[in-house]
């Protein structure tokens, strides 16, 4: 039998990264190019093939000896369906990606979810390997989330299931779980805050605009124990933690994988806070032998999750365009 090959897409609100792996995951080749907003959809899709052109030279394989094709997209996906109900960092809405594929893609297609393919990733090749149940939770720029349940991506009703980040966890103002651990609303917290500070702490974010600050430098000022910084650190955490202590009572997972741009550059400190904040509103017994683990692919939990979906997913019929449900 010919080898096959898997490649996978992990579309950002900046970047795209395309990866070609072989039948047992390997990856062989890796591409990333800026995502743009020239030419809308259709120039972003441009951009994307010649990323998959980029990772099919260097595998030196054939166009047709790709088994099929996985897209992770950071909005909300139609189920059974390639269409993009709404995707905010990319601005865009009600877009189907069906006719801005290449012509001559005749691999089959599916097409999910970012996070859900980060979270598929950790699964498949990850912290989350032998695992039936799993939560994952990426905390960067916003806070998102995926499921497996008995062995299966969960993507509920709709295909929304896993927005973690959209959970109210203050009712009365309506606050949501983004709004307080994610980094872009962190570092508005931390403006706010500035204002009232006196000299020496605003001196210690000189030269820093508070809403372009990035997780390195924010973990570099919790480090130093700069008070803006601990305090909308451990909010984010006691409000993580929150969260995963819920979802272990509603869901009971196994393994909560927790990974994403903020909880890599904060460490595993930060892990230790959200999983000692979990366990104080989980039920009797409800954690015990769940692990929390740091997630394990880092940037390429969303190309490992795509091919590795597309692997699982994919009919097999040549040119069948699918979409996970």
């Amino acid at each position: 039998m010919n080898q096959r090959y898997w490649i996978g897409i992990d579309l950002g609100g900046t970047k795209i990264l395309a990866g070609l792996f072989d039948d047992e995951l390997k990856l062989l080749a890796r591409a990333k190019h800026p995502t743009g907003s020239e030419g809308g959809p259709a120039g972003v899709f441009n951009r994307i093939a010649q990323a998959v052109d980029a990772v099919i030279r260097e595998g030196k394989i054939e166009p047709s000896q790709i088994a099929g094709m996985g897209f992770g997209i950071p909005g909300q996906i139609a189920p059974g369906s390639t269409f993009v109900r709404f995707a905010p960092n990319l601005n865009w809405r009600d877009v189907d990606i069906r006719p801005l594929l290449p012509a001559d893609w005749t691999w089959p297609i599916v097409v999910e979810n970012d996070v859900h393919m980060g979270t598929y990733g950790e699964f498949a090749r990850g912290a989350a390997v032998g695992a039936r149940h799993v939560f994952g939770m990426f905390v960067g720029t916003g806070v998102g989330g995926g499921l497996i349940l008995n062995g299966q991506l969960y993507d509920g009703f709709n295909g929304h299931a896993g927005e973690i980040g959209h959970i109210i966890v203050h009712w009365r103002r309506g606050e949501s779980l983004e709004s307080v651990a994610g980094r872009r609303y962190q570092m508005r917290r931390a403006k706010e805050m500035l204002d009232d500070q006196p000299k020496k702490i605003r001196k210690s974010w000189k030269g820093l605009d508070p809403e372009r600050v990035k997780s390195s430098q924010l973990a570099e000022l919790y480090a130093k124990d700069d008070p803006i910084a601990v305090q909308v650190v451990d909010d984010a955490a006691r409000a993580l933690g929150a969260a995963v202590g819920s979802v272990i009572n509603l869901l009971s997972p196994e393994i909560v994988v927790i990974g994403g741009g903020v909880t890599g550059a904060l460490g595993a400190g930060f892990l230790d806070r959200i999983w000692e904040i979990a366990q104080r509103y989980t039920l009797p017994g409800a954690a015990n032998n769940v692990r929390c683990l740091p997630a394990a692919l880092g940037d390429d939990a969303g190309i490992v999750g795509c091919a590795a979906y597309a692997r699982a997913k994919t009919l097999p019929v040549a040119g069948t365009i699918t979409s996970a449900g």
